[in-house]
């Protein structure tokens, strides 16, 4: 079967998601692709391109923090918030990578780059955070069983949407309009999820993650204490721009991947080949695109083969496109504005029934 492209893919996922294709007692159709990528020696640690892009993520931040101490007497320094944005966003990318396993063969060593990326450094908790990345590998777009489409702010289903009452039900209606605005706060919804994950963990996480989730908010502080003593207000709007461009930098690289795409029907069994592929939509671009995604534009790819460095999804890529025109299956590769456009017409359309 040829890609799908644009918001064709939805429907044609959809559909073969309803026949036999996706049923139940399929034959996995995984280890053939998954023999072709270990062959290809994709699979290996990529520990210098990690290495390089640690200390490259490290040297940038001290030195846009160094730009803030040095230009803080002038209003002009609030600009800084915007590639203290796009750094904070690469630092979450590699929280990403250790959280599966792709910086080292350690598990223990990927926990502790994850903890010094994460709660460290950007103040997200790791273990809040691979807990919820991990259920919803295991179960994309599927509700009940996948955090991202759980109950919230947002709605995902119609019955979802259906529940809604007063304010909630006016933010579902409008939720595609709403939901870049909404990303300006999701920095801060980071923090405060991962706060409250901390709740009933064993006291050994609640010190070591809480720990460190204190050391950066009181080194977060200090950085820009020196603002705050020559204006309070001019530190607030450096803080406001960091976060909040920060929160839409990293929401929008997520916002591509699975809405819009298909959702198994609750009780539905797909193999893991079809229950990747037909939730999960790949952007199209270069190496420019993969630096401002972080890689999770090869999201096919990244779902099928989590602990693939992403510095190797795109030799990847042609595998499992190649692997799925062999097994009939839709593959979803998308522009960026289409794949917004997409994701955007499936939330528009859940709120439907409230704007009636």
């Amino acid at each position: 079967m040829a890609v799908v492209t644009g918001a064709g893919v939805s429907a044609a996922a959809g559909a073969f998601a309803a026949g036999a294709g996706a049923g139940r007692g399929v034959v996995s159709d995984f280890g053939p692709l998954a023999r072709e990528v270990r062959a290809a020696g994709l699979l290996a640690r990529r520990r210098g391109f990690y290495a390089r892009l640690m200390v490259g993520n490290v040297a940038a931040t001290a030195g846009w923090w160094g730009v803030v101490w040095w230009w803080g007497w002038s209003w002009w320094v609030v600009l800084v918030g915007v590639p203290l944005a796009v750094v904070s966003a690469r630092t979450a990318f590699l929280g990403h990578d250790a959280g599966h396993r792709q910086i080292a063969g350690s598990a223990r060593v990927n926990r502790w780059w994850g903890l010094a990326f994460g709660n460290a450094m950007l103040g997200m908790g790791y273990g809040w955070w691979n807990d919820k990345h991990n259920r919803h590998h295991a179960h994309p777009n599927e509700v009940g069983r996948d955090p991202d489409v759980g109950e919230g702010v947002l709605a995902w289903t119609r019955s979802q949407a259906a529940g809604r009452r007063g304010a909630a039900a006016w933010v579902v209606a409008h939720q595609a309009a709403l939901f870049f605005p909404l990303l300006l706060l999701e920095g801060v919804n980071l923090r405060v999820g991962s706060v409250l994950f901390l709740r009933g963990r064993p006291l050994r996480t609640r010190v070591v993650e809480g720990g460190l989730l204190a050391v950066h908010a009181v080194g977060y502080a200090a950085l820009v204490l020196v603002l705050v003593l020559v204006g309070p207000v001019k530190g607030a709007v450096l803080v406001a721009v960091h976060q909040g461009l920060f929160g839409l930098h990293l929401g929008s690289a997520f916002a591509h991947n699975h809405k819009g795409m298909a959702m198994p029907a609750p009780g539905e069994r797909w193999d893991h080949l079809r229950r990747q592929v037909l939730t999960s939509r790949n952007v199209r671009g270069g190496l420019v695109t993969d630096w401002l995604l972080g890689g999770l534009n090869y999201q096919v790819e990244h779902h099928l083969f989590p602990s693939v460095p992403r510095c190797s999804l795109r030799r990847v890529q042609p595998l499992v496109r190649a692997h799925c025109a062999r097994v009939g299956l839709p593959y979803c590769e998308a522009g960026a504005v289409e794949s917004y456009r997409a994701a955007l017409a499936h939330m528009h359309g859940v709120g439907a029934e409230l704007r009636a």
